[in-house]
């Protein structure tokens, strides 16, 4: 190789470290300001391929700053005070979301009142309640009243309790405690940020408070958790693991924290996922306890 191909080669090869750097950047900011990115969004906005976009998600979350998703990426952040927005939140292990919440629905009856926390996992377990009938449901999630409301029933109430708004959409505080502290609710199914052997957390100190609300409205409290919540720490307890009659999760789960589980829980329910190679519709009962509806 010659001299001037040399630096002609070495000037190329800078140049493009400095635009994947500066692309990098940019991606960084979009997930800062948004919490999450399209592949597709991101080759508009930097005006290259999405083969190019893909290859840069892989390079940042070699480094730790993001968790590559089905179509995109999302922030990783491990604050405790963190509290990823809900569209975030929507695409991280969408199917095990969707397993979990349509297990849940077939616990529920019909003529019977249920509260919803605000949460992914709870959302999608009210898109499979479209058919219940007699049914009440009680909720803090803005997405799932509109979602409710857009399959409309005459023997269906849905009741969205008010308050102030959290980046993840829910609607917490001094005014949706007041409302739920005059309801008895026959079961709730309640979604969390995080949960580990000292219990269950969200980063939010006020939604704390109107989750621990929830679950004064009845005996029964079913979670609602994917196993990446395991070991995710919010920084505040909603409340201790033998405070869920029962909990809903993915067979992703370590065997020792399903051990943890079963012995704090009244009863763990393990749904079978196409990540273990097995059927998805199946699932497993640990634990003698049933939730009475």
């Amino acid at each position: 190789m010659t001299d001037l191909a040399r630096r002609t080669s070495d000037t190329t090869g800078a140049t493009s470290r400095a635009l994947a750097a500066q692309r990098h950047d940019i991606i960084t900011a979009q997930l800062r300001l948004h919490g999450a990115v399209r592949v597709g969004d991101l080759a508009a906005l930097l005006e290259v391929s999405e083969m190019t976009v893909r290859r840069d998600l892989d390079v940042l979350s070699e480094l730790g700053v993001l968790d590559k998703v089905h179509g995109g990426a999302t922030l990783r952040d491990d604050r405790s005070a963190f509290e990823p927005g809900f569209d975030a939140k929507s695409r991280r292990n969408l199917e095990e979301k969707v397993a979990i919440g349509r297990e849940a629905a077939t616990i529920v009856r019909p003529g019977t009142s249920i509260g919803l926390t605000a949460g992914t996992t709870t959302y999608h377990m009210a898109m499979s309640l479209i058919d219940v009938t007699e049914l009440t449901v009680v909720t803090n999630c803005i997405h799932i009243a509109e979602y409710l409301h857009q399959f409309p029933r005459s023997d269906r109430t849905v009741l969205l309790v008010g308050g102030t708004r959290t980046p993840s959409d829910a609607l917490v505080g001094p005014t949706a405690v007041q409302t739920l502290s005059q309801l008895q609710l026959d079961v709730v199914f309640m979604g969390v940020h995080g949960m580990s052997a000292k219990g269950f957390t969200t980063p939010n100190l006020a939604e704390a408070e109107t989750n621990r609300s929830f679950a004064n409205t009845t005996n029964d409290v079913v979670i609602l958790a994917d196993h990446a919540k395991w070991n995710l720490n919010g920084l505040c307890t909603i409340m201790p693991l033998s405070g869920a009659a029962m909990v809903i999760t993915d067979s992703a789960l370590r065997q020792d924290a399903r051990a943890v589980l079963a012995d704090q829980c009244r009863s763990l329910r393990i749904v079978e996922t196409s990540s273990t190679d097995t059927d998805a519709s199946a699932s497993t009962v640990v634990g003698a306890s049933r939730v009475t509806t």
